[in-house]
Formats: C-alpha cells, sequence, structure tokens
C-alpha cells in the first residue's frame, strides 16, 4: 500500500470543475477552493484541472484565474509595462517562442533564488557572517562596559585592559575579520 501511496504523490491530482465553478479534487473527495489550488502550487503539489462534462484539460485557464486573484488582491507582481508587452506579442511571428522564452527565465530565476538563499542560510547559520555578528556584538558590549566604567548607573562596568592587551586584541580581532572577509568574498565568487 506504502508503494501505491508513494506512486500516486507523484502523479498530478486531477481537479474537475463543475459548471457551477466549484472545483472537485478525485484524490481526497472534497470540493477545494482557488486558494487551496494556489497553495498546491506553492507547495510543488502537480494537478491538472479538466472539465467535469467534456473532460478537457483547463488547466492553463485555472491557473491563470488565480494569477488574476492574486493581482486583485493587490499582490501585484506582473508590472503593467510586462502585461503590455506580453499582449504586444499575441499575433506576433514570435508568439511560439514566449512561452519556452518565459519557463526558461523563470527556472532560471527559481534556481538563483535557491542558490541564494542556501548561501544566505550558510552565511548566517554559522559561517563569516555569523562569526561577523558575534564579534560585533562583542565589540559593542565591551564599549557599553568600558563606557559604563565612566559612568554612575551604567551596567555593565568592568576593569579597563591595560593598553598593551587591547592593542595585541584589536591585531588578533582585525586579522580574525580579514580572514572573514576573504572567505565571503570566495564564497560570493563561486556564486558569480
Amino acid at each position: 500500500m506504502a508503494k501505491s501511496k508513494a506512486a500516486n504523490e507523484s502523479e498530478p491530482v486531477v481537479i474537475k470543475k463543475y459548471a457551477n465553478r466549484r472545483l472537485y479534487n478525485t484524490e481526497t473527495s472534497s470540493y477545494i477552493t482557488l486558494d487551496l489550488l494556489s497553495q498546491m502550487t506553492r507547495e510543488g503539489r502537480e494537478f491538472v484541472v479538466v472539465d467535469a462534462k467534456t473532460g478537457e484539460d483547463i488547466t492553463h485557464n485555472v491557473l491563470t484565474q488565480i494569477i488574476m486573484e492574486e493581482e486583485q488582491r493587490g499582490k501585484n507582481m506582473l508590472p503593467v509595462n510586462f502585461l503590455r508587452q506580453l499582449i504586444a506579442m499575441y499575433g506576433d511571428s514570435m508568439q511560439s517562442m514566449v512561452p519556452q522564452y518565459l519557463e526558461a527565465s523563470m527556472d532560471a530565476f527559481r534556481k538563483n533564488q535557491q542558490q541564494f538563499q542556501e548561501a544566505m542560510k550558510g552565511a548566517f547559520g554559522g559561517g563569516p557572517l555569523a562569526e561577523i555578528a558575534k564579534r560585533n556584538m562583542q565589540m559593542f558590549e565591551a564599549a557599553a562596559s568600558a563606557f559604563g566604567n565612566g559612568v554612575p548607573g551604567m551596567p555593565g562596568a568592568t576593569p579597563s585592559l591595560t593598553p598593551a592587551a587591547t592593542e595585541e586584541s584589536k591585531d588578533d580581532e582585525i586579522a580574525v575579520l580579514k580572514a572573514q572577509l576573504a572567505a565571503l568574498n570566495a564564497k560570493i565568487d563561486k556564486l558569480s
């Protein structure tokens, strides 16, 4: 049984659209909304929408309807100039190339977005930027405590360091920050 369920997850869910505009999910045997279809799309779940009466595949129309509803809610992602250019392409000799171009562009955008997110996770999840942030916080705390030494009532008053110890720790910190910056630059170069 587990094997058949895994096979079903890779197959698109069939959604039937009835004349009364209701959508029926054949997998869950329940009526659903466009919002749920939108959520399924964001989750990467494949589905096919068919006209319940004719069996015609109307997935394109329903996806376009979802986009229209999102745009009407004020979540405008499609700039007016882009829409005008897209409309102008209808009937143009290049019209047949536009869908493949848009699909390839969106795939490239998604890949770049994923790479950027992974890089940011790496940078802030223990990478060089996390270390820099940690050191900045330590420097801030040290500055606050040093400032607190001379002002009554300031929290964090600590004994002041000798000038020689301060010079050595600053040199060490600068060396560490330079190494972290070089590592960060190397990561950026890899992404480019």
